[in-house]
């Protein structure tokens, strides 16, 4: 062991965080690991000394339970409690376990608002009141304000510090105050103008305020037609208004106007990356699972949507039975029919994912969705026929059977331009309905190209051939 301290204190100073491909470093995470592992506290806050809480979050998520446990102990004052919101939820939630109430209270005070509401609101209420008890006063309010919020609204994901000062100051003064005021969030772009009882007026972006001369009034300076967000709206709907007015930061008012904090790009960042990760899942039927999850857990996320495919395969092998006698008599059909409906799937796949994304984006709406549903529905049928002929040829010639080719090839066409058509109403169906298309869709188009997929192809070969 002192052998292993010794390296250790030689190599530390010379350990970089990222290696050439900007990933973690093994050897500094050997390092890591290994003073850790000999519970040497001076090495463990060195080597995490400068590390951004991003890398923090990595670097949890790459140790195991009792060594994540045992960094967040030997670092002690020093951890930065906003690296918990940069790790999976149950990564975050097994360590908040561990910790004391008193530890996670004084980290929550020393962090912006807007991470600590993200690490409390998982919490049972129960504890987290524990937690909030131990706060200090002024951050306790502020805490407790944004988690009266509805979850996933803008008052959740808002930041509470910023800079709000009168219309009647100059910008002098305006400067000299935020010169000596200790309380100035970390960053900020522009400031608010409010009311004495915070009504918001107007902002004024810092290069603004930056180019004016010293008296002039902040009155005559303020932008007054502002953009400003509800702080009971969806997180979603304030990411899009970003998006769509191409803003760095908005103001947060309550139901009688009243600034009650700010958003900043950081904080929507990370809802779009939230919310694309969410409907990603849900297309899959995966829920809110990661990769920490238990066994456990990824079985329960999972099994909802499996039980429901397998309801729609089990109405697909319906329609097969249907024909069972059919197939008895051209064995070459139960080889060729997965084409027809893996095709038909596929499709309809493409249709759906370019529908659930347009539809999360806002981007359909009544000027464009009839012409949408055309262009895919043609898009299916031209699909179709040139799937068609390829088919059709390699049937032909595979089975010595030019009507078996054209009867396969027909049943493409009429599958895959199905697909294009189900792929696009069914996520708008869905929508107009109230259920997240996300979610839905993709059973049901998948029933659909199966089911139409075999009925068609083994009906027309019943048909055609007489079986």
């Amino acid at each position: 062991m002192l052998q292993q301290q010794e390296k250790l204190r030689d190599n530390i100073d010379v350990l970089e965080l990222h290696d050439e491909s900007g990933e973690l470093s093994n050897i500094w995470f050997d390092a890591l690991k290994t003073a850790i592992s000999l519970a040497d506290k001076d090495k463990t806050i060195q080597l995490m000394t400068n590390v951004h809480a991003a890398d923090v979050g990595d670097v949890l998520e790459a140790l195991s339970a009792d060594d994540r446990f045992a960094l967040v102990s030997l670092l002690g004052d020093s951890f930065d409690y906003s690296a918990l919101a940069e790790v999976d939820e149950a990564i975050r939630s097994h360590l908040i376990d561990l910790l004391p109430n008193a530890d996670i209270a004084r980290g929550v005070a020393d962090i912006d608002s807007d991470d600590a509401v993200y690490i409390l609101e998982d919490i049972d209420e129960p504890e987290r009141e524990d937690i909030l008890a131990k706060v200090p006063a002024l951050e306790r309010m502020s805490l407790k304000r944004s988690l009266d919020f509805p979850q996933d609204s803008a008052g959740r994901r808002m930041q509470s510090e910023f800079i709000a000062i009168a219309p009647f100051w100059n910008v002098g003064k305006t400067i000299e105050q935020m010169r000596v005021d200790k309380d100035l969030p970390e960053e900020f772009y522009q400031i608010y103008v409010v009311d004495p009882t915070y009504n918001l007026m107007g902002i004024v972006p810092l290069d603004r305020l930056l180019r004016a001369k010293r008296d002039v009034k902040i009155k005559d300076l303020m932008n007054d037609d502002i953009t400003t967000i509800p702080a009971i709206m969806d997180q979603e709907e304030a990411a899009y208004i970003f998006d769509h007015y191409d803003l760095v930061e908005v103001g947060i008012v309550d139901e009688n106007n009243r600034l009650v904090g700010v958003l900043t790009i950081d904080d929507i960042v990370d809802v779009i990356q939230e919310e694309a990760d969410e409907d990603f899942r849900a297309l899959a039927g995966v829920g809110h699972e990661t990769i920490s999850d238990s066994v456990f857990s990824a079985i329960k996320s999972r099994i909802t949507w499996l039980l429901v495919n397998l309801v729609t395969a089990i109405l697909a092998s319906m329609i097969i039975a249907m024909f069972d006698a059919t197939i008895q008599q051209m064995v070459a059909l139960a080889v060729l029919m997965p084409i027809v409906a893996s095709m038909g799937g596929n499709a309809g796949t493409q249709t759906m994912t370019v529908t659930v994304r347009a539809i999360s984006m806002r981007d359909l709406d009544r000027f464009n969705m009839y012409r949408l549903i055309n262009r895919e529905a043609l898009v299916g049928l031209i699909n179709g026929i040139i799937f068609a002929i390829i088919i059709g040829i390699v049937t032909a010639f595979w089975f010595s059977n030019i009507s078996l080719g054209i009867v396969i090839g027909i049943a493409m066409v009429v599958n895959m331009a199905a697909a294009g058509v189900a792929g696009i109403l069914i996520p708008l169906g869905l929508n107009r309905a109230g259920a997240d298309p996300a979610v839905a869709s993709s059973a049901f188009v998948t029933t659909v190209t199966d089911v139409v997929g075999f009925f068609a192809f083994l009906g027309l070969a019943a048909i055609w051939f007489g079986l």
